[in-house]
């Protein structure tokens, strides 16, 4: 390695050491900031598999009837995932083989407090089935803070079909940057005028390699953006607002966005 490239790596070593101990040893007393939903302060923020491997992070979530989510979707753009059959499972693997649309493929199952998704949306990338972005939702709350119920989301990217690394099973294989999918999400739906307000609880925490159920890599700054939908089909235009954040989770996120810059730079996070 040359004099330059043990210089960056050196640099990079040195951020990622003060990042890890920002976020792991200095801030995680200081950043549980539940107090714009306190009923979701006790709850896990991991998804697992049917044989009980840790799955996709909870990253997002919404706050509405399951006919506000499913309008608001639709809106932005996203497809309700069809339930796995046996019909559903031939066409998309016809999807795949084909490269033919599939809009409402449907999504494997994880698991959350218990049972599977209670809802699952899609927005294809390209002609199939084989890329494209998709969230599953669990109803969390009955009624939130707001009286209406609050759904957790493990939102990721489907980068391709493959073979889980843990069963052996065909699957699909995730995009490492998790938090990119959930941003985007939310994005749409700001797009389409559906989100009045943007507040973040703490996920599983600021996480720079771990893997999910079928040994993908991900990476996130642990923390689940939570979108607050407007009421009915009508839209509410403008930005949504974003409610302000404590101090210590300003300096986390900062520490966060600038060791994964550099760690991103010098190859050492996952894609």
């Amino acid at each position: 390695m040359t004099h330059a490239g043990l210089s960056a790596f050196g640099a990079a070593a040195l951020v990622a050491a003060f990042y890890v101990a920002l976020a792991y040893l200095i801030l995680p007393a200081l950043w549980s900031y539940y107090e714009h939903e306190p009923g979701l302060k006790e709850l896990p923020m991991r998804t697992v598999t049917a044989q009980g491997i840790p799955g996709d992070p909870l990253n997002v979530g919404l706050v509405g009837t399951p006919e506000d989510v499913l309008l608001a979707l639709q809106a932005a753009g996203w497809s309700p995932a069809d339930p796995i059959t046996l019909k559903t499972s031939i066409e998309i693997a016809g999807s795949v083989l084909f490269d033919r649309p599939d809009p409402y493929a449907p999504v494997s199952n994880l698991f959350y407090d218990g049972r599977r998704q209670d809802l699952a949306f899609e927005r294809p990338v390209g002609k199939s089935a084989d890329q494209r972005h998709h969230v599953r939702f669990w109803r969390a709350l009955d009624a939130g803070k707001e009286g209406r119920p609050v759904w957790l989301g493990a939102a990721t990217f489907d980068k391709g079909v493959g073979v889980s690394r843990y069963t052996g099973a065909i699957t699909h294989h995730i995009r490492a940057d998790v938090d990119a999918e959930r941003d985007g999400l939310l994005a749409d739906l700001s797009r389409a005028g559906r989100l009045a307000q943007i507040y973040l609880v703490s996920g599983i925490g600021p996480t720079l390699r771990a893997s999910n159920g079928g040994g993908d890599p991900f990476h996130t700054d642990g923390d689940v953006r939570i979108g607050v939908i407007g009421s009915g089909a009508a839209s509410i235009g403008g930005e949504p607002q974003m409610l302000s954040l404590p101090n210590s989770v300003v300096m986390k996120n900062v520490a966060w966005a600038s060791g994964k810059s550099v760690l991103e730079r010098a190859g050492l996070l996952p894609e």
